[in-house]
C-alpha cells in the first residue's frame, strides 16, 4: 500500500518504490511513502492562489468554526487514529492519548478561543499614536495575516498532535498549510489530513500533505510563506541556511533538541512530598512513549545526600515497569520509533556511560515482553547517576531521545544554575520545592534559557499539569540549543502567521481601518 499525496487539491501517488513504513515491535512494513514526482512549486503556488483568498475572505471567528468542524470530524475517527498509533508508533494506549488527545484538544481549544477575535479580518496593536501637534494625523500599528504558505516539516514522535497544534493556528489566522509529516510516523498524520480533507471543511489549496522526502520543497518557499519545523538540530541548522530561506528572508520557526531538566530543592528529603512527587513525575517522563518527547526531563538534580535515596526511589518502581509489545496489556512502556532510533539511543547511551554509573537498567541482553529483540526496536529504561556534574561532557550535551535520564548530584545553587545552563537553551525546567528563596534564585538563574519553567510546591501537590505536558494556552519552545522559537501560548500563537506593519496617516482614515480589526489585546488576555 503506498499513501497519496494530497497537492492542488488532488490525490497523487509518489512514483518509484517509495519509502517503507514499519511497525517498531514486529518490523513488518505497513505501507510506502514517495513524493518523488511531485511539483512543489505548484503545490505551493495553489495554495498560495486558492487556498489562501478563500480563508481570508473570511473572519476571525469564521475560520474559528471550521477548527471546531475539523475537531468534530478528528473526534469521530479518534478509535482508528489509536489503532494507527499501536501499529505505526508501537504506543500504548497512555502514549496514544496523549498525542492523540491532545491533539483534538489543541484544535478545540483554538476553535473556541479563536471565537474571541469575532468578526475582524486583521488586528490592531495598541492605540493611535499622535504625530502632528493638532491630532489629525497618527500612527496605528496593524498585522494582517500572512499571504503565503505555512509550511510544517514535523517530527516523528507526534504524528498528530505535531499537526494540529500548528494548523490550528495557522488555519485561524488565515493562512493555508502544508503539511509534511516524519516518514517513520507518516501514516497517522495522513489519515488525520484523508479525514479532514474528506469532511470537505476547508476551501481547496487551505491544506497540502507531502509525504516522504522534502525534496526541493525550501528552493520554492517566498518571503510571505512561514517554515515550522521540529526535530534534529542539524536538520534546523541546514533550513536556516538553506539559500533560498536566506535570500527571501523567510520566517523559521524552530523546535529543537533540548537537554531539559527538573529540580528536587535542598529541602526535600527522602519521604516528603515533594520527593515523592519528584519521583513519580521522573518515571512517568521514562516510560511515556518510551521517553521520545521533545519536553521529557534528561537530568535530574537532586542534593548529594539525597541522590542515592533518590536513585533507589525511581529504580524500585521502574523494576515494576513491563516494557514490550503494546498488544499486551500488560505492557506499560512500547519500543522508539525503529531501527535506526534505537541505533542512536544505544550509542548516545553509550557516551553517557562512559562518565556515569548504571543505576537502573543498562542490560545489554534486555529482553521486551513478546517481541523478538532482533526485529523490535526497543530501548530498556534505563537511570544513570553522575558525581561530577560541573565537569561532565556528555550530561549537558547528549540527549538520548529515549527512556534515558541521568540524576546529578549538587552541594548548593552556586553550583547548580551553572550545571542547568551547560544545556545551551532548553524546552521546560521543573523546580520541586517548598523554599521560596530557592525557587526565585532558580528562575532568575535558568529563566532566560528556559522556555517554560513548572514551579511545585505543597500548596500545588499533584495538581499540577506535569513537567512534559504542552497545554495549548501557555507558550511552547526554547532558546538557544532548543530551537530559538515559539508556539501555542493561547492566541499569541497567531503573531507567526501574521505581519506587523504600521499605518501613518489621518486618524479619522485609521479609525476606519480599525473597524475592520479585532484588538491585539485579546492575544494577552
Amino acid at each position: 500500500m503506498k499513501l497519496p499525496n494530497y497537492v492542488a487539491g488532488q490525490w497523487i501517488d509518489g512514483s518509484g518504490p517509495g519509502t517503507p513504513v514499519v511497525d517498531p515491535v514486529t518490523g513488518d512494513e505497513l505501507a510506502r511513502i514517495s513524493s518523488e514526482g511531485l511539483d512543489l512549486n505548484t503545490a505551493l503556488d495553489f495554495a498560495r492562489s486558492q487556498g489562501g483568498p478563500a480563508l481570508r475572505q473570511l473572519t476571525y471567528a469564521q475560520r474559528a468554526d471550521l477548527l471546531a468542524k475539523i475537531g468534530d470530524a478528528l473526534t469521530a475517527n479518534r478509535d482508528e487514529f489509536f489503532r494507527l498509533s499501536l501499529l505505526n508508533l508501537g504506543a500504548t494506549q497512555a502514549d496514544a492519548s496523549f498525542d492523540v488527545d491532545g491533539a483534538l484538544y489543541t484544535m478545540k481549544y483554538y476553535a473556541k478561543t479563536g471565537r474571541a477575535l469575532a468578526e475582524g479580518k486583521m488586528l490592531k496593536e495598541g492605540s493611535v499614536a499622535p504625530l502632528s501637534k493638532t491630532g489629525v494625523f497618527g500612527g496605528q500599528h496593524f498585522l494582517v495575516p500572512s499571504k503565503g504558505v505555512a509550511v510544517f516539516i514535523n517530527a516523528f514522535n507526534f504524528p498528530a498532535w505535531g499537526f494540529c497544534e500548528k494548523a490550528a493556528p495557522a488555519l485561524l489566522s488565515g493562512v493555508p498549510i502544508l503539511v509534511k509529516p516524519a516518514s517513520p510516523t507518516a501514516w497517522l498524520a495522513h489519515r488525520m489530513v484523508e479525514d479532514v480533507v474528506k469532511a470537505g471543511i476547508l476551501p481547496p489549496g487551505a491544506i497540502s500533505l507531502v509525504c516522504g522526502s522534502a525534496r526541493e520543497l525550501l528552493d520554492h518557499v517566498r518571503e510571505e510563506d512561514i517554515v515550522s519545523f521540529t526535530g534534529s538540530a542539524d536538520t534546523a541548522a541546514r533550513i536556516r541556511t538553506h539559500a533560498n530561506v536566506v535570500r527571501r528572508s523567510v520566517r523559521v520557526n524552530i523546535e529543537a533538541d533540548s537537554i531539559n531538566s527538573a529540580i528536587l530543592g535542598p529541602d526535600c528529603a527522602p519521604g516528603t512530598e515533594l520527593f515523592d512527587l519528584l519521583v513519580k513525575e521522573v518515571l512517568k517522563e521514562m516510560t511515556l512513549k518510551a521517553g521520545q518527547k521533545c519536553t521529557t526531563i534528561r537530568r535530574v538534580f537532586v542534593p548529594r545526600q539525597t541522590l542515592k535515596a533518590f536513585g533507589e526511589a525511581v529504580s524500585s518502581r521502574l523494576s515494576a515497569i513491563k516494557v514490550g509489545n503494546p498488544r499486551n496489556s500488560e505492557v506499560q512502556v512500547g519500543p522508539v520509533v525503529n531501527k535506526a532510533q534505537q541505533s542512536a539511543c544505544l550509542e548516545g547511551l553509550k557516551k553517557l556511560r562512559s562518565e556515569c554509573s548504571v543505576v537502573f537498567g543498562g542490560n545489554d541482553h534486555f529482553q521486551p515482553v513478546d517481541a523478538d529483540a532482533l526485529k523490535s526496536a526497543f530501548v530498556q529504561p534505563t537511570l544513570l547517576s553522575s558525581n561530577n556534574g560541573l565537569t561532565s561532557k556528555y550530561v549537558h550535551d547528549v540527549e538520548v531521545f529515549g527512556p534515558v535520564v541521568t540524576l546529578v548530584a549538587y552541594d548548593r545553587a552556586k553550583d547548580l544554575i551553572p550545571m542547568i545552563r551547560r544545556g545551551s537553551g532548553s524546552l521546560v525546567a521543573s523546580i520541586f520545592s517548598n523554599d521560596p528563596g530557592f525557587l526565585q534564585e532558580a528562575v532568575l538563574g535558568i529563566g532566560d534559557l528556559h522556555g517554560r519553567i513548572v514551579a511545585v510546591d505543597s500548596s500545588v501537590g499533584s495538581q499540577h499539569t506535569g513537567h512534559g505536558n504542552v497545554v495549548p494556552s501557555c507558550l511552547h519552545g526554547g532558546p538557544g540549543r532548543a530551537g530559538g522559537g515559539e508556539e501555542l501560548a493561547g492566541l499569541r500563537a497567531l503573531l507567526l502567521y501574521h505581519r506587523r506593519f504600521v499605518v501613518q496617516g489621518p486618524v479619522n482614515c485609521i479609525k476606519e481601518l480599525s473597524g475592520l480589526c479585532a484588538d491585539t489585546n485579546l492575544l494577552y488576555s
